[in-house]
């Protein structure tokens, strides 16, 4: 079960409502002015999150699951 703690990212809906997302199916994170999410199947969700605040959590599922070789000990001993 903690695999899937790896692939979900917390958001909060602008009625102040949290809930999780699946980091796979992120498709843009855009912001118009509010930060807006848009999967890959079309469907868009607007966060209260800041667009650097998703971004970050997106890098940081991608050195968990080392996509890309994004792993984190790697950047740093660059």
């Amino acid at each position: 079960m903690l695999w899937l703690l790896n692939i979900i990212i917390k958001v909060t809906r602008l009625n102040g409502k949290c809930f999780h997302i699946n980091a796979l199916y992120i498709d843009t994170v855009e912001v118009f002015p509010d930060t807006t999410i848009t999967f890959t199947n079309g469907k868009k969700i607007v966060v209260l999150e800041k667009e650097e605040e998703l971004v970050e959590a997106i890098i940081q599922f991608y050195r968990t699951v080392n996509i890309l070789g994004f792993r984190k000990d790697v950047e740093e001993s660059s």
